[in-house]
């Protein structure tokens, strides 16, 4: 059993990997700010403290491994809130390194998928694409015990549904319940990898307890990808629903897909393209 700590635990991610922790028997321990987190996510079993990711150095609890979620996620937003984006994603990663260096805590960091676009189409895409360069550089010249997992287009249980920090599903999910057109962005043509949370916290925790190393990135994608027209469609067929299409957007890349990645085998972790069903069983 290791006491864990999961940054921005009361989000959709971080709440569905504490979920997961605790039922394998760990001690897990939570910091969130809730700004886009929520209280309703907190779970029975688990230890939570309001704390922002710069106040890390707070904590006094005794840390095996820590998750570090926390991070601001959404692309359109960024355009207009960089400075915030760049004290969440760059600074707090910096905080967070550092106290684990420190204390001697193992790290996975989520890095994300923009990585393989170009990292200056958006201030979200270059502050992850800098959040990792951050954890290479303490991992090559401190020798900190760190792993980075990027995070393709996730979706599933508690994902959020403000339509301005949501990925695409959750906002339209959210059109959905207000009986709304759905918008569709460019011509949508654009192709995601979808990868359900289930999926994604199974490879997380597989991450953190293999012996196994990766100098670059852990891609945590399915290795499928549907077009946002594809997607339409499938919401349709379960909801009957209209669509607008809307001028593209800034950042917005036309396609996401993990790579074929031979160190996935070695962990044994194999996600599986379960949007379709998903959505068919909302």
């Amino acid at each position: 059993m290791s006491r864990i700590l999961v940054t921005g635990g009361a989000g959709f991610i971080g709440s569905n990997l504490i979920k997961e922790l605790i039922n394998q028997g760990h001690q897990v321990i939570s910091i969130d700010n809730y700004s886009t987190g929520s209280k309703i996510n907190e779970l029975k079993g688990a230890k939570y403290y309001e704390l922002d990711i710069l106040q890390i150095e707070n904590l006094t609890e005794k840390i095996d491994l820590c998750f570090h979620l926390a991070a601001r996620s959404s692309i359109q937003p960024s355009f207009n809130d960089s400075k915030d984006y760049f004290r969440v994603n760059v600074s707090g990663t910096i905080k967070v390194v550092n106290w684990a260096k420190k204390n001697k805590v193992k790290v996975v960091y989520a890095g994300s998928s923009s990585k393989h676009n170009n990292p200056s189409q958006s201030p979200y895409a270059m502050y992850k694409y800098l959040g990792e360069e951050i954890c290479k550089l303490y991992r090559s010249i401190y020798s900190l015990d760190i792993e980075i997992a990027r995070f393709y287009n996730v979706y599933g249980h508690n994902q959020s549904l403000n339509e301005l920090h949501g990925n695409v599903i959750g906002i339209w999910l959210s059109k959905v319940k207000k009986g709304s057109p759905l918008p569709i962005v460019g011509s949508g043509e654009n192709r995601r990898d979808f990868i359900n949370v289930i999926d994604l916290v199974d490879g997380l925790i597989k991450i953190a307890f293999s012996n196994q190393k990766n100098i670059d990135a852990w891609e945590l994608g399915t290795g499928v990808n549907h077009s946002i027209n594809e997607l339409f469609n499938m919401f349709n067929e379960r909801f009957t629903c209209k669509s607008v299409y809307i001028p593209d957007q800034k950042g917005n890349p036309s396609l996401t897909l993990r790579k074929n990645n031979d160190m996935l085998s070695r962990l044994k972790w194999k996600p599986k393209d379960r949007l379709k069903d998903y959505i068919k069983n909302i």
